[in-house]
């Protein structure tokens, strides 16, 4: 059988002249020319080449300033005037209104132990009862501090202050009255309740109550 020319030949005159290097040599697959090598990242817990930059904070972080000698957050207050509330009411019936006051301030969740009653009239029935055992006994009971203390205006300047302080005005001489209530607003901590004639009231603590 004729022998026919082998495809190599064939390919050889159709090519042309095949790009081969100058040496003759055949050419080596192509690998990745390898580019310039990334900077290696630092190591966890080595400091890089820069330390903290503080010009380069993220926009939303704060500024801290620097610590300084600290400011307190509420300038001590001089004196504080207590709040003052008037319940109108007549002399027969100042002493019904300071029980309804008081009741509601414990409902609120009032202490028994900070509120104070006076009365500018006849005594409340709790004082008259306990005076009956003697005032030593009496006022140990104000000094305990552990429930609702009644006085009588005369004796308002021996009780202590509390933060509430509620006053009868239920009778008795218009210059008891005047006496009676700019003690008890000078023992009221931040409220004072004074139940009786406006006219009265605002006469002795002034327009406006």
């Amino acid at each position: 059988m004729p022998l026919i020319p082998e495809e190599p030949q064939i390919h050889e005159s159709a090519q042309g002249p095949r790009a081969t290097p100058a040496s003759g040599r055949v050419a080596p697959t192509p690998r990745p020319v390898p580019g310039p090598r990334p900077a290696a990242p630092p190591r966890p817990g080595r400091p890089g080449p820069v330390r903290p930059m503080p010009a380069q904070r993220t926009p939303h972080e704060p500024v801290m300033a620097a610590p300084g000698p600290s400011v307190p957050a509420v300038a001590p207050a001089a004196a504080a005037t207590p709040q003052i509330q008037l319940i109108p009411a007549s002399a027969e019936g100042a002493l019904d209104a300071a029980e309804e006051a008081v009741d509601l301030l414990l409902e609120s969740g009032r202490a028994p132990g900070e509120v104070l009653v006076v009365t500018t009239g006849d005594p409340h029935p709790w004082a008259a009862h306990e005076l009956s055992f003697g005032e030593s006994a009496y006022w140990a009971q104000h000094d305990a501090g552990d429930d609702v203390f009644y006085a009588d205006a005369a004796a308002v300047g021996r009780a202590a202050s509390r933060p509430v302080v509620v006053v009868a005005v239920n009778g008795g001489p218009e210059a008891v009255a005047a006496t009676a209530l700019p003690l008890a607003r000078d023992r009221a901590g931040a409220l004072l309740i004074v139940c009786g004639d406006p006219q009265v009231i605002n006469s002795v603590l002034g327009a406006g109550v």
